[in-house]
């Protein structure tokens, strides 16, 4: 006989797979595709490059097209640094609360999903759930595209995706996209009473960083348009996380190197705006060169996430605002893969159990009466597509 959970049920597995995104998600890769198998549900993998993590992704109900993709990742931030007054990896219970890491960002909405698949199989769907889960999407949503791609190869078109994001079940029909990236500034060691032969790269690096700043400060003070100033901030942010570099006091730094990210709403492009940074990078690069040929500055760059844009009268917006009543208007400033998902054709929103502002905390945390509600509304999706 299978194994039923219910949604609590599910969630206490798999709070307890540590699946950090600095380690291997196989474990609660296995365990989900295991289940599925048991109840006679086909999944696929798709491996990243090392062997080592993997999507999956798997279809219940008919092989046609205007089916739902129910898309969610299996990764959680670290908690290496937090206080937690429980076991963050043991699903615990306190006043209504279940704390634990990814309870909220987003096990809690992968379970409710998993725990109702007996009722998927029962209902004799005449169009299907999807199931897409990712790995690597709190360090750059790196995993998603390999398994769209794929997904838009071997199964029948969803006329929904629903990426269950923590938004109080509100319907989020738009959010900013991303790039991040790192800047590496080579520069050439001196004393420094002698700096004027030499290059700093700490003070090198603080020009590109002061340029960011620049384009953040500027960028406050433009009027948005109406899409944009539904976003809070309503203009491109320019953030620079982690600096290192330098030896001592009296040596001009040799190494320098900074984390930024650029988020921008849908009137902009992440693209773009790195490929003006590139710009001045090529200049500042060729100034340190006619000091030191020996200086250099690269960047390494991750994939651009692309912004979520509203659509006009989109099939997803449409059933989700059904199930839900939701009839608000939202619109987010984090990144999720629904952008992803859009790129490649389908119409996408953000709806998922649980607050935003518990993700990446410590004593992280889904109300239960949240985990209900995403299980009501998958439930009520189940009748839909009936």
């Amino acid at each position: 006989m299978p194994t039923h959970y219910n949604a609590k049920e599910m969630l206490e597995k798999l709070v307890a797979f540590p699946s950090v995104s600095s380690e291997s998600n196989l474990p609660i890769i296995e365990f989900i595709e295991s289940y599925l198998a048991e109840y006679g549900v086909k999944s696929w993998r798709v491996y990243d490059e090392t062997g080592l993590k993997s999507n999956l992704y798997a279809q219940i109900g008919p092989n046609v097209e205007g089916g739902v993709v129910l898309s969610g990742h299996t990764d959680v931030v670290p908690v290496i640094g937090q206080e937690w007054d429980t076991d963050p990896f043991v699903l615990t219970e306190i006043d209504g609360k279940l704390f634990g890491r990814g309870s909220c960002d987003m096990k809690g909405f992968i379970a409710t999903g998993l725990s109702l698949v007996p009722e998927m199989l029962a209902a004799d769907l005449k169009y299907p759930i999807q199931f897409a889960l990712s790995y690597d999407e709190e360090i750059g949503c790196l995993g998603a595209p390999f398994m769209i791609s794929e997904m838009v190869d071997k199964l029948p078109k969803a006329k929904a995706v629903i990426v269950g994001e923590p938004s109080m079940m509100q319907v989020v029909t738009g959010h900013k996209g991303a790039i991040g990236f790192v800047t590496k500034v080579h520069g050439f060691e001196i004393h420094s009473s002698l700096m004027h032969n030499g290059v700093s790269a700490v003070m090198t690096a603080a020009r590109l960083v002061e340029w960011l700043r620049v384009q953040f400060s500027d960028g406050m003070l433009a009027t948005p348009n109406e899409i944009d100033a539904l976003f809070e901030p309503p203009f491109t942010t320019f953030h620079v996380g982690v600096m290192n570099g330098g030896t001592a006091t009296n040596i001009t730094a040799k190494y320098c190197e900074f984390s930024t990210d650029i988020r921008c709403p849908p009137s902009q492009s992440p693209q773009d705006w790195f490929d003006r940074y590139m710009e001045y990078v090529a200049i500042i690069e060729s100034e340190i060169q006619a000091i030191r040929p020996e200086a250099y500055i690269e960047v390494i760059a991750r994939d651009v996430n692309p912004a979520l844009k509203p659509e006009t009268d989109g099939s997803a917006e449409v059933l989700v605002r059904q199930v839900t009543g939701d009839n608000g208007t939202h619109a987010v400033s984090y990144g999720t893969e629904a952008g992803q998902f859009q790129r490649e054709g389908y119409s996408t929103v953000v709806c998922g159990p649980g607050s935003i502002e518990q993700a990446h905390q410590p004593n992280e945390f889904i109300e239960v009466s949240q985990l209900y509600a995403g299980e009501n509304f998958i439930r009520k999706l189940i009748e839909k597509l009936k």
